[in-house]
Formats: C-alpha cells, sequence, structure tokens
C-alpha cells in the first residue's frame, strides 16, 4: 500500500501545477501597451498621418504578444483604454485599420464590441 504521506503530497504537487496552468499571466502590462502605442495616438484621434513609428509599435506589440494571455491582455488593455475617452465612429475605424495599414495580421479587431475573452 503507498504512503499516505507520499500519497498527500502527490496531490498536493498535482494541485500547485493545475493551479498554476490556469492562473497564467500575460507578460505584456497595460503600460507597455500604451507607451509604445502612443506614436499611434495622433492618427486615431484624426489629427495627424500615419508614421512608421506607430506602424513600428503595432508591430512590436504583435511580436511580443506570443500567448493567448498576452493577445487577451492587450486586447482587454485596448478596450479598457479607449473606454476612458470619448471616440466617435471614426477614430473607432481608424483604430480597427492599424494593423492592416501597417501589414500587421491581428487574431482580433481592434473594436469596442471585442469579445477578448475569445481572442485566442
Amino acid at each position: 500500500m503507498a504512503n499516505p504521506r507520499a500519497l498527500h503530497l502527490v496531490c498536493l504537487v498535482v494541485c500547485v501545477m493545475v493551479m498554476t496552468a490556469s492562473t497564467t499571466k500575460a507578460a505584456i502590462s497595460c503600460n507597455q501597451v500604451i507607451n509604445t502605442l502612443t506614436p499611434c495616438i495622433s492618427y486615431v484621434v484624426g489629427n495627424g498621418a500615419l508614421t512608421a513609428n506607430c506602424c513600428n509599435a503595432i508591430r512590436g506589440i504583435n511580436s511580443a504578444a506570443r500567448t493567448t494571455p498576452d493577445r487577451q491582455s492587450v486586447c482587454t488593455c485596448l478596450k479598457n483604454t479607449a473606454s476612458q475617452f470619448s471616440y466617435n465612429s471614426r477614430n473607432v475605424a481608424l483604430a480597427a485599420g492599424l494593423p492592416g495599414k501597417c501589414g500587421v495580421k491581428l487574431p482580433y479587431k481592434i473594436d469596442p464590441s471585442t469579445d477578448c475573452k475569445s481572442v485566442k
């Protein structure tokens, strides 16, 4: 018969592994996303041209968001940040068009209605 202490230890290790796997955190903070995308602000609010710096920022964020939690975190950050400002359909369209204009394919649409939990 198995040693009860050993069995408890195995159960504890398995529980910790399951908890760790299910609570994986994104490696990208919202502050990093906002700071990186600062060169895009004037374009999205309609006060400037699309710049190479903005496209480089979009590419950088897309490259950094390697995991599902990363992508969901970036998506949520964009939605939460946008909700703090007044915006109109033109701003939303400009933001949504950024990845395409910069030659970046995102796994989600930049839009206030995007369900970030479904982003893979």
